[in-house]
């Protein structure tokens, strides 16, 4: 029956006579308008022919297809693009299949025409909101062929560009169509990401090619639009501005392995350009999931060629930038410890020859590591550290300086020297590219709270490293120091060295000395002097260093200083002077004229800034005799290329030195502690140093107890202290009995090599009966053994002097004592 109605056109359906009539007999006629509006007014009449119409105008394009008839195929996806825009029932759902059936038949055609007729019809379907959802629809077939066309290799290059157009509309079609509807495929799966997202980087990477075009100036608009180019960049913005939280990892992995594959990481512009365009176009609140994905890449390529890593951390660091602008996350001491891992496996790579960290390996597999190009991703690194870190607010700096400082070794303190010259290169690279990259951090750090900015933990550990023989290693800490002290930008009005008879001309900006400044100076001065004072006398020092120690000195009369800090900074001048005199260390000849005429200098400096007029007047006079007589002592024939000597300081007269009792005359005579003034400045010894010379109670043989006076903070009078030796202790001891615990604090400071000094007080505290456990009072002891709360003889001993300790350690009615040192030995 159905035979025969096909052969009787009037005993056809009528959905099928409507679908006939729109084509004409000739198809460069084009679609017929009025019986299409038949077949869309049908259609809306009744939609449950709807999918039989989409059934058959599918039946007829794959007929037409197979015999080349292409007008009829253009013919038959306009009236599908018409229909599709005109009905949104429900059963529109059986009739998209239809479509997609169709747009895949031309597709699949080899026919470039068709391919992009194909293209734009899916693109239009695209664009339409579905009112009901499909739950079987599939677009895997889709994004595998327009994926393929985006590679599209066609000898004709406009057919090339065109093909590879349709692809990319395509790929954006697909996201359009699937990205916001939960029901529909899942275009985040890594199969389906794998392919779009490469498909787009690879029109991305050939925008050279487009540009290479020079095409006129009337053409050039249309060119722009065709640029497949501009047209991959907006899908791949598109993209990824809809990426939710957990698909930004499948988005970014392909963009990764892409450049691995295609070797973009060694040229990084592409790569730097790619990650520009995926940080400003996700969420900001997504961006530190790009840089977790940077830093495992990182990681994962920590044996690649050094060209490449250099790639990825710059890539990194113009990430970080554009991501520490919304929100980096936890990241941020997670990205610096891994930049510093790469560092210290870098300085390794370099002094083994080897990516096993053994020795070089010669067999043909074996990878050439290039000494130069380790040098250059370790500057990347630190490059980046320091652009990364000029964008974080004051607080996390304060902790990424922190978390640097504690990376570096310091084998006298906390790590052991490693054995070996390898070992020592390793330590010494190591410092140097930790110092570096906290120069780079430092630099423009701005706190106003100096306690805040160089806490004792820091302080310690970066001037303990100020000592160190290596030249380069001294000049990486006072840079440092320079760039936390200085907080209004005076660092380069000293960069040279020089005594200008009027320092107005440097315009400098001076604040008075806030509270939380002079308690830092309190506490950290001496510290801070005695590094620099030892810093002088380093006979390795050259032309950078001294003009950093300028720079610092400057630095602190300008940004720390009171009146007693400046009373101590000449102090320490004219010590630095008497080095230079008396040349107890044998420093050479360029040495000993730097001294001099950098004391020249700085004291030039504050002079002017005391606006005392005598002391003025004595500097200057002072420097007028050294032109005539010794320019030689002055900065300006020192600190040059080609420094003009004298080979002989040994006569130099008292004309020409800074006098510290004529100082202390002129500036006493101002309200400044003369008496301070006339006491030569003797550094102080450090925790550090104490550690290093402090022998134990059970070495020690005799222990020298000195009490300083409270009358003086540098020069205080000398108290006779009883000496309390090994033997004395002996002899006071009969037998075994009752015990005294006690605990002391000694607060130590220099007096001499072979001695355990003492520092301020010796403070004895919470003696205790040892043969009574319920007493709680310190006393001495008790009459015969008996129980001290009982007896009326209690003395509690809580911060007694020295000079109140008994001469006697047995007393007459009391039985003998065995004393237990706590922290050392016992002796009996």
């Amino acid at each position: 029956m159905y035979g025969v109605c096909g052969c009787c056109g009037a005993l056809r359906p009528r959905y099928k006579r409507l679908v006939d009539n729109i084509f004409p007999e000739d198809p460069e006629d084009g679609l017929v308008k009025t019986n299409m509006e038949k077949l869309t007014f049908y259609a809306l009449s009744a939609p449950e022919k709807l999918d039989r119409i989409g059934a058959y105008l599918s039946e007829r394009l794959i007929r037409d297809v197979g015999r080349h008839r292409y007008g009829y195929v253009c013919i038959a996806m306009e009236a599908l693009d018409q229909l599709l825009m005109a009905c949104h029932c429900q059963s529109i759902n059986l009739f998209v299949e239809s479509f997609l059936k169709m747009v895949a038949k031309l597709l699949e055609s080899e026919k470039p025409n068709l391919q992009i007729l194909g293209t734009n019809s899916f693109v239009k379907f695209a664009n339409i909101e579905e009112d009901t959802p499909s739950y079987h629809r599939s677009y895997d077939f889709f994004v595998s062929r327009f994926s393929e066309m985006c590679h599209s290799s066609h000898d004709d290059l406009e057919i090339k560009t065109k093909i590879r157009m349709s692809g990319i509309k395509g790929l954006q079609g697909v996201v359009r169509k699937t990205v916001n509807d939960e029901l529909q495929a899942n275009i985040w799966d890594p199969q389906h990401m794998d392919k779009i997202v490469p498909s787009l980087l690879f029109n991305l990477q050939h925008v050279e090619e487009a540009e290479s075009r020079s095409p006129s100036p009337l053409q050039a608009p249309e060119k722009e639009k065709e640029n497949p180019a501009e047209l991959a960049e907006r899908c791949l913005r598109e993209l990824l501005g809809r990426a939710a939280y957990g698909n930004i990892k499948n988005a970014i992995k392909p963009v990764l392995i892409h450049l691995d594959n295609h070797s973009l990481w060694e040229p990084k512009v592409f790569a730097i350009r790619c990650f520009k365009i995926i940080m400003y176009s996700i969420q900001p609140q997504h961006s530190h999931l790009v840089i977790q994905q940077l830093l495992s890449h990182l990681d994962a390529n920590s044996r690649s060629a050094a060209t490449v890593r250099a790639g990825i951390v710059e890539v990194l660091s113009e990430a970080a930038v554009i991501a520490a602008t919304g929100s980096v996350g936890p990241t941020v001491l997670e990205m610096f410890n891994t930049l510093l891992r790469q560092l210290r496996l870098s300085i390794d790579y370099a002094l083994t020859g080897s990516y096993d960290g053994g020795a070089l390996s010669l067999g043909l597999g074996a990878k050439i590591i290039k000494e130069h190009e380790e040098r250059r991703f370790q500057e990347a690194v630190i490059k980046t550290i320091g652009s990364f870190a000029g964008t974080l607010p004051t607080y996390q700096r304060s902790e990424v300086i922190l978390f640097i400082m504690s990376k570096v070794p310091l084998p006298s303190l906390h790590h052991p020297a490693e054995p070996g010259r390898t070992g020592e290169n390793r330590n010494r690279l190591t410092q140097i590219m930790l110092l570096k990259s906290l120069l780079q951090v430092s630099t423009g750090f701005q706190c106003s709270n100096m306690m805040s900015a160089l806490p004792s933990s820091f302080l310690d550990r970066l001037l303990s490293t100020a000592l160190m023989e290596d030249a380069e290693i001294r000049l990486f800490v006072l840079e440092i120091l320079i760039s936390f002290i200085d907080r209004h930008g005076n660092r380069h009005k000293f960069s040279t060295i020089s005594t200008l008879s009027d320092i107005s001309v440097l315009k400098l900006k001076v604040d008075k000395c806030s509270r939380q400044d002079t308690v830092f100076m309190k506490k950290h001065s001496q510290q801070l002097y005695r590094h620099i004072y030892l810093s002088f006398k380093e006979e390795t020092n050259m032309q950078k260093h001294y003009e950093a120690l300028y720079g610092l000195l400057a630095l602190l009369s300008i940004e720390l200083a009171n009146e007693e800090v400046l009373v101590d900074l000449i102090r320490l001048v004219l010590a630095v002077q008497d080095v230079a005199q008396v040349n107890e260390e044998n420093l050479p000849v360029y040495n000993r004229c730097a001294l001099y005429a950098l004391g020249a200098a700085y004291l030039n400096l504050i002079s002017q800034l005391t606006t005392v007029p005598a002391f003025c007047q004595h500097v200057h006079e002072v420097i007028e005799t050294r032109k005539k007589e010794a320019p030689y002592l002055l900065p300006e024939d020192v600190f040059v290329e080609r420094p003009r000597l004298s080979q002989n300081l040994d006569g130099v007269v008292i004309e020409l030195l800074f006098r510290q009792s004529k100082i202390s005359e002129v500036l006493g005579g101002s309200g400044y502690n003369s008496d301070r003034l006339c006491l030569p400045y003797i550094p102080q010894l450090t925790d550090e140093d104490r550690l290093s010379k402090r022998k134990s109670i059970g070495e020690t043989i005799s222990l020298q107890v000195e009490v300083e006076s409270r009358n003086s903070p540098e020069k205080e009078e000398r108290v006779p202290a009883e000496e309390i030796t090994y033997e004395t202790l002996k002899k006071a001891i009969v037998a075994p009995g009752i015990c005294v615990s006690f605990c002391c604090v000694f607060l130590l400071r220099q007096l001499s090599v072979c001695v355990v000094p003492l520092l301020g007080r010796l403070h004895l505290f919470f003696f205790t009966w040892g043969g009574s456990a319920g007493c709680t009072s310190g006393t001495w002891g008790s009459p015969n053994g008996g129980h001290p709360c009982a007896a009326g003889h209690s003395l509690c001993a809580s911060a007694l002097r020295v000079g109140q300790l008994p001469t006697r350690v047995r007393r007459p009615g009391f039985e003998p004592w065995t004393f237990h040192v706590v922290g050392g030995c016992s002796i009996h």
